[in-house]
């Protein structure tokens, strides 16, 4: 084959795992301590704190990551702000290796589906957390945010999907299994096609969204038969998608 050649497809459905508040509990509290780092980070701007706090939810807003809008619109580095912010996180206090968890990534049937990870934190970060949650080798691939390329793209953005699949050589998305604590980055990829597209949400938890405090809620509209089904503990999974579960 030569170079320029396109590598055959893997028949194989893949799994896509959030990483950040969906393969740990937010009970954690790694979503305050992050937000804290990126509210004194606007502060260095300049800015008050109301002023920091105003602009640091808006840029989450409009664009998914705080960190979109500082480098749009702000002469930062982001590999600063990843160092300062990311970087500076406590995650061995926080977070322990879940042997439950990793027994049911053990579980997934490898010759039906590719096991990858999908998230909106640089490189480094992602694989600071999957090396303490002991998942490292549970891991085939990572799709990250790359914070060194101009114009990087995140979840909800339709092109993050789009290069997702790209990376993973998948032509046919609704092979894609897919599981976020984001109810946007889930429904932005259902409307994408992804075929089996599933919200984590441990309602009654509070969590750092923008840097607002927010009380975690189940969506209410069951009624739906296109709504996407949430729950509140990945084993349920199993349930969800016995026939990818050994």
């Amino acid at each position: 084959m030569s170079p320029d050649a396109t590598p055959k497809e893997d028949p194989r459905s893949i799994v896509w795992f959030d990483i950040d508040n969906t393969l740990y509990s937010a009970s954690t509290k790694i979503s305050q301590a992050m937000g804290q780092r990126i509210h004194a980070y606007f502060v260095t701007l300049g800015l008050d704190e109301d002023e920091a706090s105003e602009l640091h939810h808006s840029y989450y807003t409009q664009y998914g990551l705080a960190l979109r809008g500082l480098t749009r619109h702000h002469n930062i580095d982001p590999m600063d702000f990843d160092q300062k912010c990311d970087g500076t996180l406590p995650l061995d206090d926080l977070i322990k290796p879940d042997p439950k968890l990793r027994k049911l990534f053990q579980y997934l049937d490898r010759t039906k589906v590719r096991v990858w990870a999908l998230t909106n934190a640089y490189k480094t970060h992602a694989q600071r957390v999957l090396k303490i949650l002991d998942l490292e080798d549970q891991i085939e691939g990572l799709v990250y945010c790359d914070y060194q390329q101009v114009g990087f793209t995140c979840k909800p953005e339709p092109d993050y999907y789009h290069n997702a699949v790209k990376q993973a050589n998948i032509s046919d998305p609704s092979k894609c299994y897919f599981v976020d604590d984001n109810q946007l980055n889930v429904r932005s990829a259902k409307e994408l096609g992804w075929g089996h597209c599933v919200h984590f949400c441990e309602a009654g938890l509070e969590i750092m969204d923008g840097g607002k405090t927010k009380k975690l809620v189940l969506d209410t509209n069951t009624n739906d038969p296109e709504s996407i089904r949430q729950i509140s503990d990945l084993e349920e999974l199993r349930t969800l998608w016995p026939e990818i579960f050994v």
